[in-house]
């Protein structure tokens, strides 16, 4: 009985062993299983995350300069147009990239009503950057005045000359700004709180 035994195991090979290799070669457990996912973003989104954070703070700051003067009003708002359109055509590429280019699942470590949380917030600042910029752009059009970015560069209006219309838009993107505001500083809150409380390296998927 032992010597069929014997027999048995010698054929056998060992789990971790494969025929068509040689017998010192071992397949390692992380050889056995399927390509992890991504754990980063790739490049370009990680270029236009950065740039866009960076226009929105101005964006930020130029919104509280413009509530707060009088006298540089007109050349504020110039810079404010156009880094408005800005904020547009890289979010535009940004949506692209992302339809394009999956990124990384949420964390793992991130509890179901973070995760619903994180992806909530996330297409509602992609949806706040194109519909921003639009309604600034609509509201410069309906007030009658050219629209005009750096440069002198004339825009085409996207509406007509209304007053009605012009102050439900100048309305409507007084709130989206707030409602920007909102959910940036919460983004930068969870951030802070992944990066220095938790150390879990999420922020790393966008360095």
């Amino acid at each position: 009985m032992s010597e069929s035994l014997d027999e048995f195991v010698a054929a056998e090979p060992l789990p971790t062993e494969r025929a068509d290799m040689p017998p010192d070669y071992t397949v390692s457990q992380d050889d056995s299983k399927e390509p992890s996912k991504e754990v980063s973003y790739n490049r370009l989104a990680r270029v236009l995350h950065w740039l866009m954070a960076v226009l929105i703070v101005a964006m930020l700051f130029l919104g509280a300069a413009m509530i707060g003067t009088i006298g540089n009003y007109g050349v504020l708002l110039s810079i404010h147009r156009t880094v408005g359109l800005a904020i547009l055509l890289l979010a535009a590429i940004r949506v692209a990239n992302r339809l394009l280019r999956r990124g990384p699942l949420p964390g793992a470590g991130l509890r179901r009503g973070e995760r619903v949380a994180a992806v909530a917030s996330e297409l509602t600042l992609y949806v706040l950057f194109i519909v921003q910029p639009l309604l600034g752009w609509a509201l410069v059009s309906a007030s009658g005045m050219p629209v005009r970015v750096a440069n002198g560069i004339l825009l085409p209006a996207l509406v007509p000359e209304n007053a009605h219309l012009y102050a439900g838009l100048h309305l409507a993107h007084t709130w989206l700004a707030y409602l920007l505001l909102a959910l940036f500083t919460a983004h930068m809150c969870a951030v802070l709180w992944h990066a220095v409380a938790l150390r879990d390296g999420l922020l790393r998927r966008m360095l």
